[in-house]
């Protein structure tokens, strides 16, 4: 028993399956020019609708796409009211094409929940799924502290705090386009990051929230003034690290005992874990901390098994 999970988000197009302790999960990023900090929704969904294909196609050449019991794909950002993004679209659509061909369920979720679930099974902890848990959301368009509470097979994530401004994300891409890096630049900068010294800015927390604005002007600031790239790449990516530590800390004397789960893109970055981990932050594997449909595909194959598909 298989279900098939399909992802659109802003930079990635991917599909997964899931066997129910297996699964493969094949993506492929979106074209940004050179220079550019992105893309425009209309530029993102054309992308998909062209790649999205691919994506099954080579599922099926790894033979992966049989005994498909259902098919899922996030239709929203987050499970919340009034989250939209257009390039949803894509995977929705032809998820719910291929659901009716199959004969099949359709299985409808958030980016959010797919991250979530993605970051437990691939950190062998399937079991944070079926208690509450402090969760990070850390990518390019988040930065959210939640809690996170069963709701059947599915998660339910209430906002604790997290950036009032721009996310880790934005910060991290923007310093390395910057520095000349390719957009996204998280793995770049992770790179870059190691040869650097260690300095960071002791970023301002209210309670679970923090301004990360202001990070990005004293980024600019240094570049200006000539300081080495890796020292910049470093201290970003500290300062990053070590407000999250302390919202985290912040949040376990509130929440004593209940386990953190770290997931996102940025979530794979190696100074982030490294000053978590202590905490028993628990994290995704580095591709699955990624944009992935292998979430997705997990949501969709646990609704399966309990019979919670129309």
């Amino acid at each position: 028993m298989r279900a098939l999970g399909i992802d659109t988000s802003n930079y990635t197009t991917s599909a997964a399956v899931f066997d129910g302790a297996e699964g493969e999960n094949v993506g492929r990023l979106l074209e940004v020019r050179p220079g550019e900090l992105g893309l425009r929704q209309s530029d993102a969904l054309f992308q998909h609708v062209k790649a999205l294909p691919g994506r099954i196609q080579q599922l099926k050449q790894e033979d992966w796409l049989t005994d498909i019991v259902a098919v899922g794909a996030s239709t929203r950002p987050r499970a919340v009211e009034g989250s939209y993004m257009p390039c949803f679209l894509a995977g929705e659509s032809q998820g719910r094409t291929l659901a009716a061909a199959l004969n099949v369920p359709f299985f409808a979720c958030s980016h959010q929940q797919g991250h979530i679930a993605a970051a437990a099974w691939s950190a062998g902890r399937m079991d944070l799924l079926d208690r509450p848990i402090l969760t990070w959301h850390l990518s390019g368009g988040t930065t959210e502290l939640l809690y996170v509470e069963p709701e059947g097979v599915n998660v339910k994530a209430t906002l604790l705090g997290g950036t009032s401004d721009i996310s880790a994300g934005q910060l991290i891409d923007r310093t390395g386009v910057l520095l000349g890096l390719d957009f996204p630049a998280g793995k770049a900068m992770d790179e870059l990051a190691q040869r650097g010294k260690d300095q960071k800015f002791n970023v301002k927390l209210s309670g679970f929230t923090f301004s990360l604005s202001g990070m990005e002007n004293k980024v600019k600031a240094m570049a200006e003034q000539g300081t080495e790239q890796a020292d910049i790449a470093r201290f970003a990516l500290l300062t990053v690290a070590d407000v999250v530590r302390r919202a985290t800390l912040s949040a376990l004397e509130q929440y004593p005992g209940v386990p953190v789960l770290c997931s996102g893109g940025v979530a794979s970055n190696t100074l982030l874990r490294r000053v978590m981990e202590p905490l028993g932050a628990v994290f995704a594997q580095p591709r699955f901390s990624t944009d992935n449909a292998m979430g997705v595909a997990i949501l969709a194959w646990r609704a399966a098994k309990a019979g919670d598909l129309a």
